[in-house]
């Protein structure tokens, strides 16, 4: 192999054009995958705090949202829902006339040519905030596991194109899977949080989506941030039980684990790039700490870099603009 002053690595850098012919990541706009938060009532746009450009909209907003969305060349969009009333079972997770039951109808009868898919978790519609169903402050996993399965029915039902569960529950894969087949939805795919950590960067989303749990925390079934190689083994459990497509989450401080799932499976993968990281970027860059948009993009390329086919994100809007541009 030749050597300096034969081999000079900066030639290919020297004109933008040769920078562009040996360029090795791409990112596009058909790799994104854009998170909502839909609320009660008619017109209302609440920003979320925490996440500058960010809202919580009602379903009429949403719509003119997913409209803006797909004109964008966005191909699709993800559904968290804030219930007009929570209980202890969650069961405005799995009403057919809950929030995003109406929310999918609607997007549905307006929008064309938008993949919709649906986060199916019960956190959002309990009133203790956790993930499933409680005896005292245990979280009981198959009483669980057939309220998600019965709130993916629901989703399905009401028109959603994709089912991501996300609520780390064992079995929950093969339960939806069979639930989704037996109702005559052999033909829905189910992007699973496979690999879904107990990580401190989601506090920005417990604003978004009001889902704070009201005591403890969820490290009973969330993974522990120092693990790797379980996180193969959830990553190979949901394959095993059906999930078409895995999901690491966070992505940011988890290349390593996105690089080694997609190694080792193969499986079209996904990255969650979270609200604490799109929180981050953007405080730093009002600041004028950091250049936003210069480091939006390398943050997307390098979740594309280690292996990521989809990148769900809050900058999803902004990354369109920008891949525009340029």
């Amino acid at each position: 192999m030749a050597v300096y002053p034969t081999k000079r690595l900066r030639r290919l850098r020297y004109n933008p054009l040769v920078r562009d012919m040996v360029r090795e990541t791409y990112l596009n706009k058909n790799d994104l995958i854009y998170p909502l938060f839909v609320v009660p009532g008619e017109n209302v746009k609440n920003e979320v705090k925490s996440m500058p450009g960010v809202f919580q909209l009602s379903i009429d907003n949403i719509v003119k949202e997913c409209k803006e969305v797909s004109e964008l060349g966005i191909p699709a969009v993800i559904l968290f829902g804030i219930p007009e009333e929570k209980d202890e079972m969650g069961s405005g997770a799995y009403n057919d006339n809950g929030i995003i039951q109406r929310a999918i109808r609607a997007i549905k009868a307006e929008v064309k040519n938008l993949l919709v898919i649906t986060d199916v978790c019960l956190c959002e519609y309990t009133s203790h905030g956790h993930c499933g169903v409680l005896d005292g402050e245990n979280i009981l996993n198959d009483e669980t596991v057939s309220l998600l399965a019965k709130e993916a029915v629901s989703h399905a039902q009401a028109g959603a194109d994709m089912i991501a569960p996300s609520d780390m529950m064992d079995g929950r894969i093969a339960s939806i899977r069979k639930a989704l087949d037996y109702k005559g939805f052999t033909h829905i795919p189910i992007m699973s949080y496979a690999v879904k950590y107990s990580s401190g960067y989601y506090g920005p989303f417990r604003d978004a989506a009001e889902s704070a749990p009201a005591f403890g925390d969820r490290r009973s079934h969330q993974m522990d941030i120092a693990n790797s190689d379980e996180a193969i083994r959830e990553a190979e459990s949901d394959i095993t039980e059906g999930a078409d497509i895995i999901m690491v989450k966070p992505a940011g401080a988890y290349l390593d684990i996105i690089y080694r799932v997609k190694t080792q499976f193969q499986m079209p993968t996904a990255a969650y790039q979270v609200s604490g990281e799109y929180a981050m970027i953007k405080a730093a860059g009002k600041l004028g700490w950091i250049d936003e948009e210069r480091v939006m993009i390398e943050s997307l390329i390098a979740i594309k870099r280690s292996g990521a086919d989809l990148i769900l994100t809050y900058f999803a809007k902004e990354a369109a603009k920008y891949l525009d541009k340029n």
